[in-house]
């Protein structure tokens, strides 16, 4: 992944005309992860406008990739849909956890599976109209099948397809969770550039 510098530094001069600043921030609500808060805010042109949105701890998805070249997916119920999805294996990072850490954890947690090689793909900023929330996208190489610790509130069906299913899967809409999306771009887009990690695409 490219650092932050160069292009990044230089379009943060270029947008100080649109930058919004914090007048005054509230606490409207507070769950056990996620935090709701009420800023009011004053727009490049002196107005003061209101600014609601939830605080996230953030998370990290991984493309994890079997000897065989096969795509680990998980099906679970989202309850905010009520509805099943296929994506792949994520979930939040606890606090002060390394994001690489959260992956591994996360990726033996759900599935079982331990890697040996880590990349980092890029990050995601999946709701920025109303979340502060990143995702953290890396692929795993080298995979290794042990048992599974899900917690007792997790339920989901874990399985592997091929590469290029998964990207028609994508295209015909059968998989349309973002963070899936965003990841598996990335994946291909570096997959074809080191095309000696796997021969998937």
């Amino acid at each position: 992944m490219a650092e932050e510098t160069g292009f990044k530094q230089d379009q943060q001069l270029i947008d100080t005309h649109l930058i919004e600043t914090t007048v005054s921030s509230e606490i409207m609500a507070q769950g056990k992860m996620l935090t709701v808060r009420y800023d009011e805010a004053r727009l490049p042109n002196g107005v003061i406008s209101g600014r609601e949105y939830v605080i996230h701890p953030g998370a990290v998805v991984v493309v994890a990739l079997t000897p065989a070249g096969e795509v680990v997916l998980e099906r679970q119920f989202r309850y905010p849909l009520k509805q099943v999805f296929i994506e792949l294996p994520a979930g939040k990072i606890d606090p002060g956890e390394p994001v690489l850490t959260t992956g591994q954890r996360e990726l033996l947690e759900e599935t079982g599976y331990t890697a040996q090689s880590w990349v980092k793909l890029g990050v995601q900023h999946p709701c920025i109209g109303y979340s502060n929330e990143v995702i953290h996208i890396y692929l795993a190489t080298g995979l290794s099948l042990g048992e599974h610790a899900r917690d007792i509130d997790e339920a989901m069906d874990v399985f592997t397809w091929p590469f290029e299913q998964v990207m028609q899967a994508i295209e015909a809409g059968d998989i349309t969770d973002s963070k899936t999306l965003s990841a598996m771009l990335l994946a291909e887009r570096y997959l074809r550039r080191h095309p000696q990690i796997e021969s998937v695409v």
